[in-house]
Order: C-alpha cells, then sequence, then structure tokens
C-alpha cells in the first residue's frame, strides 16, 4: 500500500535544542505549507499502472522526499542515510519515522528516491520559489548567472582503460549465462586485457605502445563478436535451462544488447586515434560504457572534466532560482536568452537586473535581453560594450559586478554540502534528478536560515 501521508501519525522523537535542528524544523514547517508537494512525488511512486490501496505498506511520498532532503543536506551514502535516520532524534522527526520503528533499509532508500524524477523536483523548487517569494525572501528581481561543471562518476578515461572495461564487463555477462546453464562459447579474455593495459600505461616508446594497443584491441573485437554469438545462444536456450535462467537470460540480454554497441564505438575511436593518427572530435568520443552520456568540458583550455554543463541563476536572497543542464559544452554567449526565458516562465515577468559572468559577454544578447524586459544588464567583462549601454550608472555597474561575485559562493556551497561537485547516480535522467535533489535540498534549508533570522 502506497500513501501520501500516515493519517494516523505514530510518535515520533523530539529532536534536541541545536541549531541544526531548528534549520530542519523550519524546512519541515515548510514542506507542511505545501501538500501538493507531496501529491506529486506520490505521483512517481505509483508510476506504472501500481494501485496505491493494495499490497504491503511501504514509505509514504512523505517519508521518500524528506529522506531525499536529508540524504542531500548531509551528503549520506544510501547506507549512511538508513543508518543516521534510526539513530538521530533530528532525521526520525524530520522524516517522520516512528518510534520503535526498524525504519526503511538502504536498498529500500535507494529504489524509492530514485523514482522521483527530475520534472518533479524542478516543479518542486518552483513551489519552494513561490513560498520564498509570498514571505518577500526573494522576489526575482535582481539575478546573476554562471556555468559550472558537475562530473559524472567515472574513472579517468583513456582508450587502454575503456577497452579494457568492454572486455571484462562483456566476460564477466558471459559467464553469468554460461553459470545459469546455458552453452555459451567464449575464451575469457579479462586478465589478458588487464596486462595489456598496463603495458600500454606504461610503455616507454610509441612503438611499443601501439604494438599492446593492436593486441588489446584485438581482444576487444573477439569478446565483441563472443558477445553476439552469446545473444543468439540466449535467445534459443537448451532445455536444461529452467525458469530462473530464462529471466535471467532476458536481462543478459538487454545488458549485452546495450554494451557490444558501446564496445565498437571504442574500438573505433582508438583506432582512429592510436593507429590513424585521427583527432577525434569530443562529440564523437565515448569516455564510459557506463555513463555513455557523459560530456567532454574544457575550461578555458587549461582543464578537462567529464560530466555536464550546468547553467546556474541565483538571487539576491542565495537561493537557486534556476539550473539548467546542459547537452555538451555550448558556449556561455549562447546562453542568456534562455536563461531569462525561463525566468519568465518562472516569476512571469523578466528580472530588473541581470549580472552575468564574462563569457556570456556579447552585444546581441545585451540586446535581445534589452527587448526582453531587462533593465540592468551587466557582464564582468565589457569587452566592446560600454556602461551606459548596459546599465544607466557607473555605480550601478559596480554594485551589479560586486553581487555577481556571490553566484562563486553559492556553487561552491552547493558543491561543498550538497554532492554537487560529483554524481553518484547512473543514467541522464538520474544525473538531472539528483542535481535537482541538491538544488531543492539547498534552498530548503537557505528559507529555513532566513526564516530563523527573521
Amino acid at each position: 500500500m502506497r500513501r501520501t501521508v500516515d493519517q494516523q501519525q505514530k510518535l515520533v522523537p523530539i529532536p534536541g535544542a541545536h541549531a541544526h535542528a531548528e534549520e530542519y524544523r523550519q524546512s519541515s514547517a515548510v514542506l507542511d505549507d505545501h501538500p501538493e508537494i507531496l501529491e506529486l512525488v506520490h505521483g512517481d511512486l505509483i508510476v506504472g499502472g501500481v494501485d496505491p490501496t493494495k499490497g504491503r505498506d511501504g514509505m509514504t511520498a512523505e517519508q521518500v522526499f524528506r529522506a531525499m532532503v536529508v540524504k542531500q543536506t548531509e551528503d549520506f551514502s544510501y547506507e549512511d542515510l538508513a543508518f543516521h535516520i534510526v539513530d538521530s532524534a533530528c532525521y526520525q522527526s524530520f522524516c517522520r519515522i516512528g518510534l520503535g520503528s526498524s525504519g526503511p533499509t538502504k536498498k529500500t532508500l535507494q529504489n524509492n528516491i530514485k523514482k522521483v524524477r527530475p520534472e518533479t523536483l524542478e516543479a518542486i523548487n518552483h513551489i519552494v520559489l513561490e513560498d520564498a517569494r509570498r514571505r518577500g525572501i526573494e522576489t526575482g528581481r535582481k539575478i546573476r548567472t554562471d556555468c559550472t561543471v558537475e562530473e559524472t562518476n567515472i574513472h579517468e578515461p583513456s582508450d587502454s582503460s575503456l577497452l579494457f572495461d568492454v572486455v571484462r564487463v562483456l566476460d564477466r555477462l558471459m559467464r553469468y549465462g554460461r553459470e545459469a546453464g546455458f552453452d555459451i562459447e567464449f575464451v575469457d579474455h579479462t586478465q589478458r586485457a588487464k596486462r595489456r593495459a598496463w603495458e600500454i600505461e606504461y610503455a616507454k616508446t610509441a612503438y611499443e605502445r601501439e604494438k599492446k594497443y593492436r593486441e588489446l584491441v584485438m581482444l576487444a573485437n573477439k569478446t565483441l563478436r563472443y558477445a553476439v554469438s552469446a545473444i543468439t545462444e540466449l535467445d534459443n536456450p537448451t532445455p536444461a535451462v529452467d525458469a530462473f535462467g530464462l529471466i535471467l537470460g532476458w536481462g543478459l540480454t538487454t545488458d549485452l544488447e546495450h554494451y557490444i554497441p558501446l564496445g565498437r564505438q571504442v574500438v573505433k575511436q582508438t583506432q582512429r586515434r592510436v593507429f590513424w593518427g585521427e583527432k577525434v572530435p569530443p562529440q564523437d568520443k565515448i569516455v564510459s560504457i557506463f555513463e555513455p552520456h557523459t560530456d567532454i568540458i574544457i575550461k578555458d583550455r587549461r582543464q578537462t572534466l567529464f560530466g555536464h554543463k550546468l547553467c546556474l541563476t541565483t538571487g539576491a536572497s542565495g537561493l537557486v532560482l534556476d539550473c539548467m543542464v546542459l547537452d555538451g559544452n555550448p558556449a556561455d554567449a549562447t546562453l542568456p536568452v534562455q536563461v531569462i526565458g525561463r525566468q519568465k516562465l518562472i516569476y512571469h515577468r523578466p528580472p530588473r537586473q541581470a549580472a552575468f559572468d564574462g563569457g556570456f559577454t556579447a552585444r546581441q544578447n545585451l540586446v535581445d535581453l534589452k527587448q526582453l524586459g531587462v533593465k540592468d544588464v551587466m557582464f564582468h567583462k565589457k569587452r566592446s560594450l560600454k556602461i551606459p549601454e548596459m546599465v544607466k550608472s557607473s555605480w550601478v555597474y559596480k554594485r551589479l559586478k560586486r553581487f555577481r561575485a556571490g553566484i562563486e559562493g553559492n556553487i561552491s556551497f552547493l558543491k561543498r554540502c550538497f554532492g554537487l561537485s560529483r554524481c553518484t547516480w547512473r543514467s541522464k535522467a538520474s544525473f538531472k534528478a539528483y542535481t535537482w535533489a541538491s538544488v531543492v535540498s539547498a534552498n530548503l534549508l537557505v528559507l529555513a536560515r532566513h526564516l530563523i533570522e527573521s
């Protein structure tokens, strides 16, 4: 049975008189004022035609969302989250976990939290911003925007390590199939591929490195051919395979069909770069077979990161007004119009003042933003623009320039305290959900601190 909230509340512990406990109390009060948040979460939890009135009792929508907030606020793993929820009176009270309850396991927490979609969390953030507007904490009239990179949870990519990943993952899947009773013929090249990958890493000459690469590519191609043959066997099992084996075989077929095209792409890009001497463009590269959606982000020709570019907009209150997870590595100068357009959707009017980092500077952007209704537009680097063209006075320009610097602290706060530096969830949809979960959790904490101060 899946409920939105427990109508008959169990006895819950009372958190102590501590500043951090007070922040959770204020956040809880904000959530209690908006039951529509729980309806949004409940809709995600019962997706797929599940009848919420049947079955054993599961976590309520309220418990799932509040547990997510605790996880992101404290940057817990699921195992740590499961422990602290039952160990801490503060977290039990916030998550509405009754006294004497054994609490959810880490698997239960993961299965439920991962069901909440990024679109739902973005809608929840809009509700939180509307609450802040109603309280006079954030009006959205003065905004600042900058971009940063959130990394995906992958190892440092190289052609040799990617080829080794292809071999070991496909060999592992085929080994599972053989152990389940399928007649899969293959040779396990995992150890040999591992040795070749290490030899490439420590090769002393280019000739020696290329020689080892040719052998590693050969092993990857052999393993890919074995995997293609394994799919045929999994689709036509022998009579000895039981019902459990059939279910396992279906899952293995799905995994093999997922990894085989990625493996071929890794082999192709290795051949282009190592053997043919081509410079493979970033859009043609794959840097992880586990997170194939990962983008290559080069920052100012000095640092290469692997993840996704984020465009963050914050207000004078420190609340995150908007977050865009971008595809690829678009130039900052292509984003200001989109930023203001999204602000108009959130607040139903454009901001009065907008401050941007130097990378956003472009005369056409200034013209477009003025046409959208922004009175003062500050670019950190003027380039060919004049101050009177952007704002009404030098004093306003200096104030907005200092105001823009505050977003660096906002980004640092999100990365240090809410795990936004590196996403630990898999898949592109989960990456967006993780990002928005961090943003919503940060906004609830910032809003709670404003309420305490007032």
